[in-house]
C-alpha cells in the first residue's frame, strides 16, 4: 500500500526477483484500466470459439503460473469482479470464459492499492472476505519525500535506463537538488525528470540547467550570486549561523546545539563580517614572518590588549577555520534559509 507513484510495482518486482520464483514470469495487471466486461477474460482466459471470431487464449493467471501475478489498484475492482477474483485466490483455480473445467495454477499473488483496503472493507466498499484473503503480508511503501536516501539510487537506476549509449553521469549539485525536492509525484515524477534531463543534456554530465524549473526552484537564484562573488565557506557559515540564532530567539547556547558546534565557534562566526577582508601584512626582505604575523594580529585588535588577547584572537580564528570544515547542513536547506532570510 502507498501513494500513487511511490514505486509499488518496483517493490513487487524486487520481491519476485529475490524469491524462489525468480525464474518464473512476473505478470503485472492494472485493474483500473480493464473494462468490467472484459476483466474475466483478461484474468482467467477464454475458450476457443466462445463467440464468432473469438480466438481462445490464456488469462493472466495462467501466464503467471510458476511466477508472480501483480494486481495493481485492486481497490478499483467492481463488486462483481471482486467476487470472481475471490474464488480464484481462494482455490488457486481458474475457469476460462466459455469453458467447463477448472485449471489449477501455481501463482503468487501480490496486490497494490493507494487506499487502505481495511478502511474500504469497513465501509463496505471492498469485500471483507477478499480483503482477508489478500492481507497475508502487508508492505507499506512510504512516499519518496519521506525516504530521501533512496533518491540517489533511484536516479542512477533511471539514468541507466534512459541514457542509451551515452555515458552520462549526475553532478553532485543535481543530486543535492533532487534530494531537497518534495516529489509530490513520487517515483513516477522522478523517472520523468531524469528522462527529460537526459533528453536535453548537452554534455556527458547532468547539470542544474538540465532540470526543470519546478524541481530546481530557487536553488540557482540563491547560489549563483555567491558563486559569482566567490564567497568563502566562512561567509556562508556566518550567514547561516545568524539565521539559526534568529530562529532560536537570540539564544546562543541553543543555536550552538542546533549547529552542533561549540559556543566559542559560534561566537567566531557571528564576529565574522562576510564583506570584510583581513589586512595585508607586509614582510620586509629577510624579516621575521612570525613577527610580521604577530604585528598583523595586533593591528586587528583595539589598542590596549596585550599578547594574551592576540593569542585568544588567533585561537578564535582557528576555531572558526575548523568549523568551516564542518558540515553545517545540506546546501539545499541552507539555500532555502538564505532565501527566507533575504
Amino acid at each position: 500500500q502507498g501513494e500513487s507513484g511511490t514505486g509499488k510495482e518496483l517493490v513487487a518486482r524486487q520481491i519476485h526477483e529475490t524469491s524462489r520464483r525468480r525464474l518464473g514470469p512476473f505478470v503485472a495487471v492494472n485493474c483500473a484500466a480493464i473494462v468490467d466486461s472484459l476483466l474475466e477474460a483478461e484474468l482467467f482466459g477464454i475458450e476457443e470459439r466462445t463467440a464468432t471470431g473469438v480466438r481462445g487464449r490464456r488469462g493472466k493467471f495462467e501466464h503467471a503460473d510458476g511466477g508472480t501475478l501483480f494486481l495493481d489498484e485492486v481497490s478499483d475492482l467492481a463488486p462483481a469482479a471482486q467476487a470472481k477474483l475471490l474464488r480464484a485466490v481462494q482455490e488457486l483455480t481458474v475457469e476460462r470464459v466459455g469453458g467447463h473445467s477448472s485449471r489449477r495454477v501455481d501463482t503468487r499473488i501480490v496486490v497494490a492499492t493507494n487506499r487502505s483496503l481495511r478502511d474500504l472493507a469497513a465501509r463496505g466498499v471492498f469485500r471483507e472476505d477478499l480483503y482477508y484473503r489478500l492481507s497475508g503480508v502487508e508492505v507499506h511503501v512510504p512516499p519518496l519525500r519521506l525516504r530521501k536516501t533512496d533518491v540517489t539510487e533511484l536516479a542512477d537506476h533511471f539514468l541507466g535506463r534512459y541514457r542509451s549509449p551515452r555515458g552520462l553521469t549526475i553532478s553532485p549539485a543535481v543530486l543535492e537538488v533532487l534530494e531537497a525536492y518534495d516529489w509530490p509525484g513520487n517515483v513516477r515524477e522522478l523517472e520523468r525528470v531524469i528522462e527529460g534531463a537526459v533528453t536535453v543534456a548537452q554534455t556527458d554530465r547532468l547539470t542544474l540547467d538540465d532540470l526543470p524549473p519546478s524541481v530546481r526552484g530557487d536553488y540557482l537564484d540563491v547560489l549563483q550570486p555567491s558563486l559569482a562573488r566567490n564567497d568563502t565557506m566562512r561567509a556562508w557559515g556566518s550567514r547561516y549561523a545568524r539565521l539559526v540564532l534568529e530562529r532560536c530567539g537570540g539564544n546562543k547556547r541553543q543555536a550552538s546545539r542546533v549547529l552542533n558546534i561549540s559556543y566559542h565557534t559560534l561566537q567566531a562566526y557571528l564576529r565574522y563580517e562576510p564583506g570584510a577582508r583581513a589586512p595585508r601584512v607586509h614582510v620586509e626582505p629577510g624579516g621575521d614572518a612570525a613577527e610580521a604575523e604577530r604585528r598583523g594580529c595586533q593591528a586587528q585588535l583595539p589598542a590596549g590588549p596585550g599578547p594574551g588577547a592576540c593569542r585568544k584572537a588567533q585561537a578564535a580564528g582557528g576555531a572558526a577555520e575548523a568549523a568551516d570544515r564542518q558540515a553545517i547542513g545540506p546546501a539545499a536547506v541552507l539555500a532555502e534559509e538564505l532565501r527566507i532570510g533575504a
